[in-house]
């Protein structure tokens, strides 16, 4: 071990019995359902700040700096997308989740399709949350080995069993007031992340490496495929955003929940400048790694003294812990509340509680039996979720909000065959990081199917109990616009859009369309009752 190294593990210990005790700051306040899964919708705007600062921003600034170490400034677009993702949320949907009480999205589509869906929606969406938060892990973990030589799936599991203890505590009460400590280690690392960059290159430094590498100076050298993904990921996955909803929605009142969310987005802009700058320094002074995350670690040691490079990873490993808690939480929640609720529908709240925190147990095993399987490549278990989840619950989510004609049995069945599709086309994709079968993206896939099945199901389901009631005024008319006009460029330049990734987003879009549409023009028939009149006589 290095002497960072040393410095590092000091750090470390001190840090983790300073979480643990924040953490218990919040086991008074949670001592009922309502306390420990959404803080007794408690927060105030700097709690949601730090909460949706930890959850994004963390995770961001660590694949941002990877990003930027391979592909310069093209690594922003990341950022960007993110932070527009962040701003839908404050802006659209934080006031109607809010006013619905929302706990989890597995629960609303429980509260709306019934305890299977709940049941299945709740069990997907757990299993994925350790698969986002080892991916995390792995990522700092490969830091980490360059100056400690403590190995991946060790480093993941001490990172889970960490998160194990602290959220046992107060449940999200614990989340917020250790994420407020992981936020201000964010900006320490931030700052020493930039005095390293003024000593060694500088802006000289980076004025030389874009000359000698103009590609790191292309806003786009990451690929338009690449780009357009990262923006469609984040736009489409704004609905189904369940552990900031979670802890969003956790605040006193819908306006501070929203100012929260904007504050956040605020404070993440100087975190992916950062990352960005810190990615390039590395690719001036440390050239030819194969992984940023293992070049950084190098330039900083080349860099700066022992203490403060030990200092600045105790921020990564904060970025790491910020993303896992939530993804753990939240994970836990669906499994232990909607599951449990699913399977004992008369549990009270104490018992819910219990089974959150035995699905707490359940998702750290999980969490470190990911990372032993496929440790090599961190951002593959996050293909994986991605497809798992969203492809399952999409459709379900957006019809339980905005079309009632939807039945249980077509969202039942949607679950099974978008989370299905989607993996399948990843299978024949022979699980790639990014070589994708037919090269599209099988969550497009996953997603399309999602929509086209929960349509068909219901349309057959609601047979004569549904009508349909065009509006060339309506949302729906230019949906239907959009969705022939792409369609049309869909089928007339498809070898084009194959070979640059796009097919899969196109087509998606426009299932999109139709399926806006359909939510426009398809209603359910109501049944008139004659009315009598009653003539007066004289």
């Amino acid at each position: 071990m290095t002497t960072v190294g040393y410095w590092f593990i000091g750090f470390a210990l001190a840090y983790t019995f300073f979480l643990i005790f924040m953490s218990q700051l919040g086991m008074r306040r949670a001592k009922d359902g309502n306390g420990f899964f959404v803080g007794g919708r408690g927060f105030n705007t700097l709690f949601v700040t730090v909460c949706i600062t930890g959850l994004f921003s963390g995770s961001s600034y660590i694949a941002i700096l990877e990003l930027s170490y391979l592909t310069g400034v093209s690594a922003i677009w990341y950022g960007v997308a993110e932070t527009l993702h962040v701003l839908i949320i404050a802006l659209v949907l934080i006031a109607p989740f809010r006013k619905r009480a929302l706990v989890t999205i597995s629960g609303l589509l429980g509260d709306r399709y019934g305890e299977k869906v709940r049941g299945l929606a709740g069990a997907i969406t757990a299993f994925t949350f350790p698969m986002w938060s080892v991916a995390t892990a792995l990522a700092f973990a490969s830091a980490l080995s360059v100056f400690t030589g403590i190995s991946l799936v060790l480093s993941v599991a001490l990172t889970a069993l960490l998160l194990f203890v602290y959220l046992q505590f107060g449940g999200m009460w614990s989340v917020g007031f250790t994420q407020l400590s992981n936020v201000v280690v964010f900006f320490i690392m931030l700052a020493i992340g930039t005095y390293a960059f003024f000593i060694n290159p500088g802006i000289d430094g980076i004025q030389t490496l874009f000359q000698e590498r103009p590609e790191y100076a292309s806003w786009n050298a990451a690929g338009l495929q690449t780009i357009l993904a990262w923006f469609g990921t984040f736009l489409f996955n704004v609905i189904l955003a369940q552990a900031a909803f979670q802890m969003a929605l956790s605040c006193k009142t819908p306006e501070q929940g929203r100012r929260g969310l904007i504050y956040a987005s605020l404070l993440g802009i100087p975190l992916i400048i950062g990352a960005v700058l810190f990615g390039m320094a590395a690719a001036q002074v440390v050239p030819g790694e194969t992984r940023g995350l293992v070049a950084v670690p190098l330039y900083l040691m080349e860099t700066l003294p022992a203490p403060l490079v030990g200092l600045f990873f105790l921020g990564f490993w904060a970025a790491a812990l910020s993303w896992g808690a939530p993804c753990q939480f939240s994970g836990a929640t669906s499994l232990g509340r909607d599951v449990g609720k699913a399977l004992n529908p008369k549990a009270n709240e104490l018992q819910l509680i219990k089974y959150t925190k035995w699905s707490l147990l359940l998702l750290t095993g999980l969490m470190i039996v990911f990372a032993l399987l496929r440790s090599e490549q961190s951002a593959w278990w996050n293909v994986v979720a991605w497809v798992t989840r969203n492809s399952a619950t999409f459709a379900p989510v957006v019809a339980a909000i905005f079309w009632p004609v939807v039945t249980k049995r077509a969202a039942l069945i949607s679950l099974f065959t978008g989370s299905a599709s989607g993996l399948l086309w990843y299978h024949l994709s022979g699980w790639a990081i990014n070589d994708f079968f037919m090269n599209t993206h099988p969550v497009w896939i996953g997603m399309g199917i999602n929509i086209i099945t929960i349509v068909t199901v219901s349309l057959i389901d609601n047979a004569g109990n549904w009508v349909w009631k065009a509006s060339f005024r309506s949302a729906g008319f230019y949906s239907l616009v959009a969705a022939v006009g792409l369609a049309i460029v869909f089928f007339s330049s498809f070898d084009f859009l194959l070979a640059r990734g796009l097919a899969g987003m196109v087509g998606l879009l426009i299932v999109c369309g139709l399926f806006i549409t359909c939510m426009n023009f398809i209603k359910e028939k109501k049944e008139t009752v004659p009315v009598t009149k009653q003539w007066k006589t004289g």
